[in-house]
Formats: C-alpha cells, structure tokens, sequence
C-alpha cells in the first residue's frame, strides 16, 4: 500500500536510502540541488510491508532550468527484499500521476535511460546537471506535451 511519507517515516526512509544506495549518497550532484531544499511533500511517497516497515520510497525536489520550474525525482528505492516485484514502477508511476494532477509540467532525473524510458523519460541534452553528472543519464519526461520545449541551461536549486 502506497502512501505520502510522514513527518514520523523520516528516519526509516533514510535508513533505507542508506541502506540502497551506500555511504557517500549525499556527495552526488543531485544532492546538492536537494540541499536546504524541502521535498514536495504531495510526491513522497511510501510503500509498507505487511509488519509495517517502510518497504519503498520516493522523493521529488523543486529544481529550476533555465528560469523554469522542474520536478527532480529522486531518490527511488526497493528494500532488497523487495525488488523485482514491480515496486519500484508502482511508485514512480503513482508520483508522475500525482506530479500532473498537481499542475507540475515536467520531471528530471538522473538514471538509466533503459529502465526510465518506459516512464515517457528520454535524454535531454542542454539540461547541465552540476558535475560530475555524466550527461547521458540526465533524462527528463513531459507531463504536459511539448513541456520541455525550450528548456535548456543549467539546473539550480529551487528557493
């Protein structure tokens, strides 16, 4: 079962942010774009084994490109136990559904073009992600078409 994170999941998402993705997550560029920054509490969604435990997260950051507002989505993550089940995809497609019915236009993240392809993300060249991005994994998907028309330039943080 899907649900916003609360102001008590904190801890448990972190935990399991830590525990997918290893010491040394919050040196990667995106970090610095979520830093000081508040998530887009309507887009953080969790999952809940049947114990309880938090099982699944999503976050969505305001960023800005070139003047214009963006979604970052980001981090995403599947308990190990938990993987290869379809979790994953639940969550980013309840968070881009939620992202539209909320007005948001459009949605970047840093990933695999392969596996984010299916989400409508595809690669967006002239949207700058601070170093040490490497430039193919930043994609981006449209929640209103034509939303990423003229959208370039570096990505900042939303304040």
């Amino acid at each position: 079962m899907l649900s916003v994170e609360g102001p008590d999941d904190g801890w448990e998402v972190e935990a399991l942010f830590d525990l997918s993705f290893g010491p040394g997550r919050e040196l990667l560029s995106s970090y610095r774009l979520r830093s000081g920054v508040a998530p887009v509490a309507a887009l953080c969604l969790v999952s809940r084994a049947e114990g309880g435990a938090v099982d699944g997260a999503i976050r969505h950051w305001p960023v800005r490109i070139g003047g214009r507002a963006a979604l970052l989505l980001g981090p995403v993550a599947i308990h190990p136990t938990r993987q290869g089940e379809g979790l994953g995809a639940l969550l980013i497609q309840e968070s881009l559904s939620r992202a539209t019915d909320l007005g948001h236009e459009r949605v970047l993240l840093v990933g695999d073009a392969p596996y984010y392809g299916r989400f409508g993300f595809v690669r967006r060249g002239g949207v700058e992600m601070p170093p040490p991005t490497n430039p193919e994994r930043v994609l981006g998907a449209e929640l209103v078409p034509g939303a990423w028309v003229g959208i370039s330039g570096q990505v900042e943080r939303a304040v």
